[in-house]
């Protein structure tokens, strides 16, 4: 059966855990935080369920879990983040608090992200800068997962992509997908669970379809909205690895595992201030959209739902799960 934990217990727990492994106490309490937030917003792929894999990483010097994102100003409207091989949040962290003052004093501005890892759901990091006024869209490429549509071979990853504008008065919208059919991480969730996963989103090794979580793993991906998936998952990849200076999805080891090299993955944030370029007009602009979707009937805005799981103080974890959390944190 699945266990109830308050929020602060799960967040104390994982960071616990990865301080034991070697992370630095400010990494552990960030991405202990960040893996809950996941779980509270119902996005339990980019949560607890990386903790065996991301505290065996620390351990096996996978990921630097004392590593210290370094910031480069290398143009007015750019900024580069060396990741170091350490986790991904503190790194966008790093990106989001240089992004905010630039692209509200010059009108736009970039990050890119490199030496990283898994950078979890993305919606969050760009839904802060929306909460600073700016429209903000990121891009990030994980480990190849995806083939190229008509292939086999992976050359993408599920190459997740995020945008967030924000809204007077009201929280931001935000929009955060994957651009194969499913985030790879549910397979992983499955998989944990011993649970068959839904026909039609992922391939075996041989190029055809399966149910089995183990078949899909040594597989591939199924793209979103096929040819037109595979084509966004290159648009991403070129922002995201060749843009940055990261690795390439083919080029990046597992995330799920503590063999090989670190992944070095990348990740690039827009940061735009929508009054610059709308004299002024995008809140009106914007809220007669929104009001054009919210008079129809069964219509709804994207990640609406988040805010009613966010009001939670206590999350469903499976038993699995907990008990891994716990062992980790414990010993």
């Amino acid at each position: 059966m699945p266990q109830i934990r308050t929020v602060e217990q799960l967040t104390a727990l994982a960071t616990q855990a990865f301080e034991r492994a070697g992370a630095l106490p400010v990494t552990a309490a960030r991405v202990a935080q960040a893996l809950v937030a996941a779980e509270l917003d119902g996005q339990a792929g980019h949560g607890l369920s990386r903790m065996p894999s991301y505290t065996a990483q620390v351990r096996a010097g996978k990921v630097d879990g004392r590593a210290v994102p370094q910031v480069y100003h290398t143009a007015p409207g750019a900024i580069r983040v060396d990741a170091g091989h350490g986790f991904a949040y503190p790194a966008i962290d790093a990106a989001i608090a240089a992004l905010g003052p630039a692209a509200l004093d010059q009108g736009i501005a970039y990050a890119t992200i490199f030496r990283s890892h898994h950078a979890g759901q993305l919606g969050p990091h760009v839904e802060r800068l929306a909460e600073a006024g700016l429209v903000a869209l990121m891009v990030a490429n994980t480990p190849g997962a995806m083939a190229p549509w008509g292939g086999r071979m992976p050359v993408f990853g599920t190459n997740p992509i995020a945008f967030a504008a924000p809204r007077d008065g009201t929280a931001p919208l935000v929009i955060d997908l994957s651009l194969s059919a499913v985030a790879r991480g549910k397979i992983m969730a499955a998989k944990r669970k011993g649970e068959p996963i839904p026909e039609g989103i992922a391939l075996d090794a041989e190029g055809r379809p399966t149910t089995d979580p183990d078949a899909a793993m040594a597989g591939t991906m199924v793209p979103a909205g096929g040819a037109k998936g595979a084509a966004l998952a290159l648009m991403v990849e070129v922002m995201a690895a060749a843009l940055t200076g990261a690795n390439l999805a083919g080029e990046a080891s597992s995330l799920f595992d503590d063999k090989g090299d670190p992944p070095g993955l990348g990740q690039t944030i827009i940061a735009i201030n929508p009054d610059a370029g709308s004299g002024g007009g995008f809140a009106a602009t914007l809220e007669r959209l929104i009001s054009a979707i919210e008079a129809q009937e069964g219509a709804r805005l994207p990640g609406a739902g988040r805010f009613e799981k966010r009001a939670r103080t206590r999350i469903e974890v499976a038993d699995a799960v907990l008990a891994d959390l716990e062992v980790l944190a414990k010993g």
